[in-house]
């Protein structure tokens, strides 16, 4: 299958990525009740919620898993209420996402902290998001870090493993979500935490496998055309397509969609469109549930 989807890859860049015809055509030869893995299979989609945008009550019904702010980089405790009820009332999963405290830089800005200050930092914000969700009836299924906190576990492996420390010592069943391929996951599975492979639609890639920094041209994807290309590439070939043409393997277990992009709302109802032709849109399953 991976063959067929690779060899209708070039049909679809040869017409200029255009997904009329030859999009459809690799839909129905390659993704039905198949992908690159196998048979029929699930894709989460995952979005960043409850950092102040107006976009969260329209993007939760399209989405299965809700990283939700804990009130450092961003939000506080009025919106990790109205976000966890939301994701109540569509049946998303819950998940914490702890940043930096430091919401003039929305939790994108690098900072050096003392390994313990690391570790204080990712569960604190953990208790809160927990804590919250607990109140309202709730329970917390996953942890994903957010920007800065994010990308630095993703390169370095004593962050990660700080990072992964925190989240197992907190609660073993919940689930660490990092960049496929990354230290993050490396050291969530070092651990003994169930880590969940993450790839982003509206994302570049380099060629080490890292996302374009943001502060850098072409970091985010602002056409639905190419995000939705990409989202094929990485769901159903396993693949990302690096900013220097370079093919990159990847697994893709989650998909993340930003809820600041201008753009939000329609590209994640095009994404849980697309991707839900060939693959059951869920939140991931734990081990101990299968």
């Amino acid at each position: 299958m991976q063959a067929i989807a690779a060899l209708w890859s070039k049909k679809i860049a040869k017409y200029g990525g255009k997904w009329d015809f030859w999009g459809q055509t690799a839909i129905l030869l390659t993704s039905y009740k198949y992908s690159y893995l196998g048979p029929m299979r699930s894709i989460d989609i995952n979005c960043d919620l409850g950092e102040g945008f107006a976009n969260d009550a329209a993007l939760m019904p399209l989405i299965s898993s809700a990283n939700i702010a804990c009130g450092y980089h961003a939000g506080d405790a009025d919106t990790i209420r109205q976000t966890i009820d939301l994701a109540l009332r569509h049946g998303v999963a819950i998940g914490a996402h702890p940043g930096f405290a430091d919401k003039a830089h929305f939790g994108r800005r690098a900072l050096r902290l003392e390994p313990a200050a690391y570790y204080d930092l990712v569960s604190a914000q953990i208790e809160i998001l927990s804590k919250a969700a607990r109140a309202a009836g709730a329970s917390l299924r996953h942890v994903k870090p957010h920007g800065a906190l994010y990308n630095m576990s993703a390169r370095d492996p004593a962050l990660a493993a700080i990072i992964a420390q925190a989240v197992r010592d907190f609660d073993p069943s919940l689930l660490l979500f990092g960049l496929s391929g990354s230290a993050a996951i490396k050291a969530g599975e070092a651990a003994g935490l169930q880590t969940v492979s993450e790839v982003f639609a509206d994302r570049t890639y380099q060629s080490d496998g890292a996302l374009t920094p943001r502060e850098q041209a072409g970091a985010l994807l602002e056409d639905e055309a190419a995000c939705r290309e990409q989202a094929y590439n990485l769901v159903l070939r396993g693949h990302a397509r690096a900013s220097d043409g370079a093919e990159l393997a990847v697994c893709a277990q989650t998909i993340c969609l930003h809820g600041d992009g201008a753009q939000a709302v329609e590209f994640a109802r095009m994404l849980r469109n697309f991707l839900g032709q060939f693959a059951e849109i869920a939140a991931p399953i734990r081990t101990s549930e299968a």
